[in-house]
């Protein structure tokens, strides 16, 4: 569900407001379905900052508090007469959203916990700063490091609210925190775990691992993890790297490691779960993979020590299910989606087959657009043999083989026959039929899949479920990719892929921070939307020239304000418990006579 900003005209006036929607499938394609329209909120509501608050009475708060307005020293005399023809506007800065995502930064402790892991050396802005502008930056405007010290940095207000001052943010000192970050992996996975935890009740026994790639610009000579495999991404030209993630039910991550680019997925998951065990303890939890993941070497692994796991199977282990598939037991578990519980073989685990109408009209017009091309493409074949041009069986069966690699969807279809002709021009005869037993194979597999536990939980509906929360590993992946620009990595350095990638995992980590902090506040769990209204929210000097009693020029009077939110802003800042600061800083320049 996400936030949608709506506008309406009654007589000559215009109201905005906010509507929780939600996307969902009908015949005649996608459509927007409202959940609840979100107006002003009554002093009688709750809200998520109020329900977040009563979680921390009795922790460890950030300090200084979150989003406490900056303080400066008021005039001693706020009456002055001002000359109204000189007021001017200076300096417009981005306040909102680097404000919000510093107070996330605060919130989860991370100023705090940097400030005591990494060391303070001599360094005139402190490392634990540095991170905090690298990972803000990330999550508002994901850029590389040039940028933000050429543009972003410059145009926010940031360095009101840090007190880092623009030039003491340059690309060095950027490239210099991530390697001072880099070395405090394990220990800020642990403490996001349990921050996290106290905010939001977080359950552990049923994790998601799941494993995506990102690739590189550049040839990366110096970094050996650098390799080219299978890309995600859709470029098998650049070399790449391999991340697995783990993230609970909800999509909070939990951690993650990096992989050479060539890694096999398979061959992660002992790596990933004695990583997991190492940090927070070897315990009866529930694996959840796709079928990418699954050897009989991992599941042995896994019963090994004692773990649970729901797992995805290929595609072809259909078959040795096919009479299960053709009988009429099937539990529906919501709508167009019915499962069936099958015993193992040994008894030793459990089958989920799962059959979904969707999924089921998605694969039939897959088949069908691969079969008409495989048919297109072998009557180009034939009429080539046919006129003479291809005269060679060896080159025939070449270019078929091609044919059935491209479109092997739809190349089982078809039993084609190369056969010599004598005594005729055309040397070669192609024919084709269609294979009954393919297309009556298709019908009944399309739209179904299998999964396989070893858990003794005998509710098909619940199994299914618990696999179907691994679209929130999908998502994280997704996130990363599409808001947060993890692709393509710049960096060639193996340390310096390294903590891009771990700055990454932090802004996610702020992102799902605000999702979660959004969903207790009846906001949905889309943090795009408030960033890009949060941006909208600016900073800047209002300048007030003076003058005295006598009329003579006096000085001039600088105050630092934050803008007004619009009515649609403050239903947001309602909803979220938060109060925007209205001054940030107060100067006096005086008048050169």
């Amino acid at each position: 569900m996400f936030l949608k900003r709506l506008e309406r005209r009654q007589g000559r006036k215009k109201h905005t407001y906010w509507a929780l929607v939600e996307s969902i499938r009908t015949a005649k394609g996608s459509r927007h379905r409202v959940v609840a329209y979100l107006g002003d909120l009554k002093k009688s509501e709750r809200n998520g900052w109020a329900g977040l608050g009563r979680r921390l009475d009795k922790k460890d708060r950030p300090h200084p508090s979150l989003f406490d307005p900056p303080s400066y020293p008021e005039p001693a005399d706020d009456v002055e007469l001002v000359r109204i023809k000189g007021i001017r506007l200076e300096r417009p800065r981005d306040f909102g959203d680097v404000w919000l995502a510093l107070g996330l930064w605060r919130l989860l402790g991370l100023d705090t916990l940097l400030s005591r892991v990494m060391p303070s050396g001599r360094a005139e802005v402190p490392w634990p700063t540095v991170a905090a502008i690298l990972a803000i930056a990330r999550l508002c405007e994901p850029s590389s490091e040039l940028h933000i010290e050429d543009t972003w940095y410059r145009r926010t207000s940031l360095e009101d609210l840090l007190g880092v001052a623009v030039e003491q943010v340059y690309t060095d000192r950027l490239y210099a925190g991530l390697d001072q970050l880099l070395p405090h992996k394990q220990t800020i996975e642990k403490h996001l775990k349990e921050r996290l935890g106290d905010l939001f009740d977080l359950q552990y026994e049923l994790l998601l691992y799941d494993i995506t790639s990102t690739y590189f610009e550049g040839q990366c000579l110096a970094n050996p993890m650098a390799q080219r495999g299978y890309s995600r991404d859709s470029r098998p030209d650049c070399k790449q790297v391999c991340i697995g993630l783990v993230v609970t039910t909800d999509g909070i991550p939990l951690g993650y490691e990096v992989f050479d680019g060539n890694t096999g997925d398979s061959t992660t998951v002992e790596t990933i779960v004695a990583a997991m065990e190492a940090k927070y303890g070897q315990a009866s939890r529930i694996w959840v993979m796709d079928r990418g993941m699954v050897s009989e070497q991992n599941l042995e692994f896994l019963r090994g020590r004692g773990a649970s796991y729901i797992v995805g199977t290929p595609k072809a282990m259909l078959r040795q299910f096919e009479q299960y598939m053709l009988d009429k037991d099937w539990h529906e578990v919501q709508a167009g989606v019915q499962v069936k519980l099958v015993p193992g073989p040994d008894g030793a685990e459990t089958f989920i087959l799962a059959r979904s109408v969707d999924r089921r009209e998605k694969e039939r017009a897959m088949h069908q657009r691969f079969m008409n091309r495989m048919e297109e493409g072998l009557k180009r074949l034939a009429a080539s043999a046919e006129s003479g041009r291809l005269r060679d069986a060896g080159v025939a069966h070449e270019r078929l083989g091609r044919l059935r690699e491209r479109y092997w969807r739809g190349a089982g279809a078809f039993d084609v026959r190369i056969a010599p002709i004598e005594n005729s021009k055309a040397r070669l005869s192609i024919t084709w039929t269609r294979n009954p037993r393919w297309n009556e194979w298709a019908e009944l597999s399309d739209g179904c899949y299998l999964l396989r536990t070893n858990l003794p939980e005998t509710d098909p509906a619940r199994l299914w479920k618990w696999y179907i929360q691994l679209t929130e590993a999908e998502w994280a992946f997704r996130i990363h990719k599409d808001e947060l620009e993890i692709r393509p990595i710049w960096h060639q350095k193996p340390e310096r892929v390294q903590a891009h990638i771990l700055v990454c995992f932090l802004a996610y980590v702020l992102w799902k921070m605000l999702a979660q902090w959004m969903r207790a506040a009846g906001l949905g769990d889309a943090p795009r939307t408030v960033l890009e209204e949060f941006a909208k929210i600016k900073s800047g000097d209002v300048v007030l020239p003076t003058r005295t009693a006598d009329g003579r020029p006096g000085k001039t009077l600088r105050v630092r304000c934050v803008t007004t939110p619009d009515h649609a802003q403050k239903v947001l800042l309602n909803r979220l418990g938060l109060t925007l600061p209205q001054h940030l800083r107060y100067m006096e320049e005086v008048q050169q006579m």
